[in-house]
C-alpha cells in the first residue's frame, strides 16, 4: 500500500511537482540575496533616530517598512507626488529603488498560481499535497529497505538509478515535509479555511489634541531597536485625531502625536505567531540561510522524479506481470517474494498463476511488505526466498525478520518456506532457513518442511509444487520457464591462453564493446555502464541458466573482459575457452555494487587465486588515483598461469600497483595465497589497522583459507575478519 501510495502521486503529478519545486527553489535565493544588497543598520541604531533621518531627508514621509532581511523602505508624497526608496539607515537617504523585482514576481506568481488565479492556487496547492505524500511515504519505504529507522543511513547496494533516488530522499526528506506542510497551511489561510490569526487592536477613544512631537521624544521609538521593527505609520497631516500606529515582532500599537504617549498596545497571539513562522519557514524571509537549504532540498524532487521513473520503468520490465492479484485483505493465499535481482519474481508469477487456475485468491508482494494484522482472509503464507551474499536478505526482504520476530501472539496460518540459491556456496539459502528458524520458533504452523530450488532449477520447483498441492489438497504443476533480462551480442576480439602446462587451461577472453542506445545511455541499462567486479552473465547454448564471471574491466577502459578456467564437463566455461576472435556470445550485465573497491585513498588489500584474479586486475586498472593497491595472488607455476603478469610491471611503474606477492602451489616449495599472508603478516595486520580494506575472489575453499588466516594475523590487534565485514572493509565475491 505505502508503494502504490508513492508511485501514482509522483507519476501523475511529476510535472505539477516539478514546477513547484524548480520554481521554489529559485525563490529561495532572494532572501539571501536581498539581505546581501541591503544596507545593514547598526545594531544599536533605534527607531525614533531612524525615523528622524528619514524625515530629515523626505519630510512628506508617510510609512517605514523593515522587511525580514533587514532592508527598509520609505514611502513619502512630496507636493502631491508619492515616492520611495530603499533607505540607507545611517543616513536616512535613499539608496536604491523600491521597485519589485519583476523576476521574483514572475516566479512567485508562477509558484503560486501557475498565473491561472485561484484555479491555479489550487492546482499548485494539490501539488504541495502530492509533494507530502511522497515524501511521508517515501520515507517509509527508505526505512523499509534500510531495515527500520536506526538504520536510515546504511549502504545501499542496487541498481545506480534505485541507490541515487534513494541517497536524495535520505538527505531532502525533512525540507521536502517541511516545505510542502508549509505551503499546505499558507494555501488554507489564503483561503480563509483557518481562524484568523491576529489581535484586534481598538481605536484609541481620547487622543492629546495635539502635533509635533520630536520623534526622539516618544520613548516607546527611542527604546525600540532598528531590528525589531516592521512597520512604522505616521499620522496624516493636519489631522490631529490621527496617530503614529507601530509594528514591532512584540506587536502593535498606538502612539499619540502630540504627546507620544502610548495609546493602545497589543501583543501577537500564539496563532499569530505559528502563522509567522511557517511563512518564514517557507519562504526563507527572515532565515536565508535555511531558506537556502529548503532550496537545495526541494532540487532533489526532478532528480528524484526522473530516477523514480527508471526504477518504475526497469521493474515494469524486470519484475514479471501479475496478473490478477488480489487485495492482501481478501487472498487465501499469501505468496511473499524476496529477491535480489529480480529471477525469484518469475518463480513467484509461475506459482501465482498455477494456484488462481486452481481457484485461489493469491496476493503476491515484496518480503519487506510483510503485515499479518492485513491477512484477513488468508490461510496460508507461501515465501519464496532468495539469498543475497554470505546469508543476508536480499533487496526485497529487508526488515522481514524484524518483523516477523515482532509478532505478538501465536500464528495460527501455516507457512511455507521456499529457498533459492547455489549450492556450491556455504551460504546456500541461508537466508530462507533462517526465516524458517524464526517462524518455528514464533510458534507458525509449518505448511510443509522447508525446500531448496539449485540453481533456478525448474524441476527442482515443479518437485516442491506437487509437495505443496498434496499440501493444500489440490492439482498444482508448476511450469516455469526462466525470465531473462535482455540480453547482448558480443563479439571476441582477442584471447590469450595459460594453464595448460599445468591442466588447467584458461583464457583470458576480451569482447568488443556493443553499441548502445540512446535509452540505455540515459539509465545505464546493459553495457552502457559498468565497472570492475560487476558481472556478466552468458547462456550457454543448449541451457537456459545463465552463468556468471566477474568483469576484469570498466565501461571507460573500452572493452569487457573475462577470466575463464575450463572445468571438466563445464558446459559455458567449455564453450568460451573454444572461442576463437569473431566468435559472439549471448550475454547480460548484472550490477555487483558490494564488490566495488569504492573511492577514498585508503589503501586496498586485494586477495585471489587463479581466475579470481579477474576483478582485482580490473581495480589495478583503473586505479588512476594511484591509491596503494596491494595485491596477492595464488597460481600453480609464474611459467604457466601468471595472469596479467605481463602488465604488473608497468601498473607498478605508473603507480596503479604498490606491490604484488605471489604464491606458487605446484613450485619446488608449494606455497599458497594463504601462506603468502602468513609470511606478510606485520605489514598486512599494520595496513588494516590504519584503515585498509581487504578484497577477496577466488574459490570459497581459498577464501575461507584467507579468513583463518586472517584471523591469526589479526588476533594480536583486537580484530575479525567478522568485524571488519561490519564495517564494510572486508568483502568477498566467492564461487
Amino acid at each position: 500500500m505505502i508503494r502504490v501510495l508513492h508511485r501514482w502521486p509522483g507519476l501523475l503529478a511529476l510535472a505539477l511537482v516539478t514546477v513547484l519545486a524548480l520554481s521554489g527553489a529559485a525563490l529561495s535565493v532572494f532572501p539571501a540575496a536581498e539581505r546581501l544588497a541591503a544596507p545593514q543598520a547598526e545594531a544599536e541604531l533605534n527607531v525614533a533616530t531612524l525615523a528622524a533621518r528619514i524625515q530629515a531627508a523626505y519630510p512628506g514621509v508617510e510609512q517605514i517598512r523593515r522587511a525580514p532581511s533587514g532592508r527598509i523602505t520609505a514611502y513619502w508624497f512630496d507636493q502631491g507626488t508619492p515616492g520611495a526608496a530603499v533607505i540607507d539607515p545611517a543616513t536616512g537617504l535613499g539608496a536604491g529603488s523600491a521597485d519589485p523585482n519583476q523576476t521574483q514576481r514572475w516566479l512567485t506568481n508562477l509558484h503560486r498560481s501557475l498565473f491561472l488565479g485561484d484555479g491555479g492556487r489550487i492546482a499548485m496547492a494539490m501539488g504541495a499535497a502530492a509533494m507530502l505524500v511522497l515524501a511521508l511515504s517515501g520515507a517509509a519505504l527508505v526505512a523499509r529497505r534500510t531495515g527500520g529507522w536506526r538504520h536510515w543511513f546504511a549502504r545501499l547496494r542496487g541498481p545506480l538509478p534505485g541507490r541515487l533516488h534513494v541517497e536524495i530522499a535520505r538527505l531532502a526528506v525533512l525540507g521536502l515535509v517541511l516545505s510542502s506542510a508549509t505551503a499546505l497551511w499558507m494555501t488554507a489561510s489564503t483561503f480563509d479555511l483557518l481562524p484568523d490569526a491576529g489581535a484586534n487592536l481598538s481605536i484609541p477613544a481620547e487622543v492629546s489634541g495635539q502635533t509635533g512631537v520630536a520623534l526622539a521624544a516618544i520613548d516607546r521609538l527611542a527604546s525600540t531597536p532598528v531590528a525589531e521593527l516592521r512597520e512604522l505609520n505616521f499620522p496624516y497631516p493636519d489631522d490631529m485625531t490621527d496617530v503614529f500606529t507601530l509594528t514591532t515582532d512584540d506587536g502593535t500599537g498606538f502612539l499619540d502625536q502630540g504627546t507620544g504617549a502610548l495609546l493602545n498596545w497589543v501583543d501577537p497571539t500564539g496563532w499569530q505567531r505559528v502563522s509567522e513562522t511557517i511563512y518564514m519557514l517557507h519562504t526563507g524571509q527572515g532565515a536565508a540561510t535555511l531558506g537556502l537549504v529548503l532550496g537545495l532540498m526541494v532540487l532533489g524532487i526532478p532528480a528524484m522524479g526522473a530516477t523514480g521513473v527508471l526504477i518504475w520503468l526497469a521493474g515494469r520490465r524486470g519484475r514479471p506481470r501479475i496478473r490478477g492479484n488480489q487485495p492482501a485483505g481478501r487472498a487465501q493465499t499469501i505468496l511473499l517474494v524476496g529477491s535480489e535481482s529480480g529471477s525469484t519474481w518469475g518463480f513467484a508469477a509461475t506459482l501465482h498463476a498455477a494456484l488462481s487456475k486452481a481457484g485461489q485468491s493469491v496476493h503476491a508482494a515484496p518480503m519487506s511488505g510483510f503485515a499479518p494484522d492485513r491477512y484477513s482472509h488468508a490461510e496460508r503464507i507461501i515465501v519464496l526466498a532468495a539469498t543475497y551474499g554470505d546469508g543476508d536478505a536480499p533487496a526485497s526482504a529487508k526488515g522481514f525478520l524484524d518483523r516477523l520476530t515482532a509478532v505478538d501472539g501465536a500464528a495460527v496460518v501455516p507457512l511455507a518456506v521456499l529457498g533459492f540459491g547455489d549450492r556450491s556456496f556455504p551460504a546456500y539459502c541461508a537466508f530462507a532457513k533462517a526465516v524458517a528458524a524464526v517462524a518455528g520458533a514464533k510458534g507458525w504452523p509449518e505448511l510443509i518442511p522447508l525446500d531448496t530450488v539449485d540453481r533456478q532449477s525448474p524441476q527442482d520447483f515443479a518437485r516442491w509444487g506437487r509437495a505443496l498441492g498434496q499440501a493444500m489438497a489440490i492439482d498444482l504443476e508448476l511450469v516455469h520457464q526462466p525470465i531473462l533480462p535482455a540480453t547482448e551480442t558480443l563479439t571476441l576480439v582477442s584471447r590469450r591462453d595459460y594453464g595448460a602446462e599445468v591442466q588447467a587451461p584458461t583464457a583470458i577472453l576480451r569482447f568488443a564493446l556493443p553499441r548502445t542506445t540512446l535509452w540505455q545511455r540515459l539509465t545505464g541499462a546493459g553495457f552502457a555502464r559498468f565497472a570492475a567486479g560487476d558481472l556478466i552473465g552468458i547462456l550457454p547454448e543448449g541451457s537456459p541458466v545463465p552463468r556468471f564471471y566477474s568483469l576484469a574491466a570498466a565501461r571507460r577502459d573500452g572493452f569487457i573482459e573475462i577470466v575463464v578456467k575450463k572445468h571438466p564437463g563445464g558446459l559455458c566455461s567449455g564453450q568460451l575457452n573454444g572461442l576463437e576472435p569473431g566468435a559472439t556470445i549471448t550475454a547480460f550485465l548484472r550490477r555487483n555494487p558490494d564488490f566495488h573497491p569504492g573511492r577514498g585513498r585508503t589503501p586496498l588489500i586485494l586477495i585471489g587465486a587463479g581466475t579470481g584474479i579477474g576483478p582485482l586486475v580490473g581495480f589495478v586498472r583503473g586505479n588512476t588515483r594511484r591509491r596503494p593497491i596491494h595485491l596477492f595472488f595464488g597460481m600453480r607455476h609464474p611459467d604457466s598461469d601468471f595472469l596479467y603478469g605481463a602488465e604488473m610491471p608497468d601498473w607498478q611503474a605508473k603507480g596503479h600497483l604498490a606491490r604484488v606477492v605471489t604464491a606458487v602451489s605446484r613450485g619446488a616449495r608449494p606455497n599458497y595465497v594463504q601462506d603468502a599472508l602468513r609470511g606478510d603478516g606485520a605489514e598486512v595486520s599494520r595496513l588494516i589497522r590504519n584503515g585498509a580494506r581487504v578484497m577477496v575472489c577466488g574459490g570459497r575453499d581459498m577464501a575461507a583459507g584467507v579468513a583463518d588466516v586472517l584471523a591469526e594475523v589479526l588476533a594480536p590487534a583486537g580484530l575479525t575478519p567478522a568485524a571488519l565485514k561490519l564495517e564494510g572493509r572486508y568483502v568477498e565475491d566467492v564461487y
